[in-house]
């Protein structure tokens, strides 16, 4: 999920409490960064006021992934995200799931017209008949990678020579929403059949299992 597609508006905040009117004048032109939650905890400004955007910046967002299945579950997502917001697609995670077999790459790869009209036809998830069919494509696409180069982890992982980027922003205008290597990892994704990854589908998909960590300075997630 990349900052610049959650459609939230970028302005100050200091912590959970809204800044008074004398402090929003003075504060006003500086940038959203950071909110301390009632745990005490600083965390990137984006997951504000959303209890599930709250779970997911804690025990997902930038945490680096390594598992096959994970990794093909966010593809999917993101995929589906597409002129979307991010929440919207989380609020039917759980539906993707049982529609996608808890995500099994190798039963998804080998799925037709049949599976495309019954997903085309289940209420829990989008149904955009471009981006279902993207979706085994992708499954196919992601398990010739895969199996070449052990995990597709391992495959992205190349690109930063083989170790996760920690990046150092402390604002999120800074956060970029396309980064030369997802510029380049996207083509590749391209050549190698994938749809609907773009390269600012390709770097949510950096940040969202942790190949980048976007955490800012100061949230404590990135320490952690």
């Amino acid at each position: 999920m990349s900052t610049r597609l959650m459609g939230r508006s970028l302005y100050y905040a200091s912590s959970a409490t809204p800044p008074s009117n004398q402090e929003n004048s003075r504060k006003q032109l500086q940038p959203y960064s950071l909110i301390r939650g009632d745990d005490g905890r600083q965390r990137c400004a984006w997951c504000e006021g959303n209890s599930l955007y709250i779970s997911y910046h804690d025990n997902e967002w930038g945490v680096p992934v390594f598992d096959n299945e994970i990794h093909f579950e966010f593809i999917v997502l993101e995929s589906a995200q597409a002129g979307l917001s991010w929440l919207t697609v989380l609020r039917k995670r759980e539906a993707y799931r049982k529609a996608y077999a808890n995500f099994n790459i190798d039963k998804i790869a080998n799925w037709g017209t049949r599976e495309i009209e019954t997903l085309m036809n289940n209420r829990g998830i989008i149904r955009n008949r471009k981006k279902i069919e993207a979706s085994i494509a992708n499954a196919r696409a992601f398990r010739e990678i895969s199996t070449k180069h052990g995990s597709f982890a391992n495959w992205l992982l190349e690109f930063f020579d083989g170790k996760v980027l920690v990046n150092n922003w402390k604002t999120i205008e800074e956060i970029p929403s396309i980064t030369p290597e997802a510029i380049t990892i996207s083509k590749e994704l391209k050549k190698a059949g994938f749809r609907f990854v773009g390269p600012t589908v390709t770097y949510a998909h950096l940040q969202a299992t942790g190949i980048v960590n976007d955490h800012l300075v100061g949230c404590w997630k990135r320490q952690g």
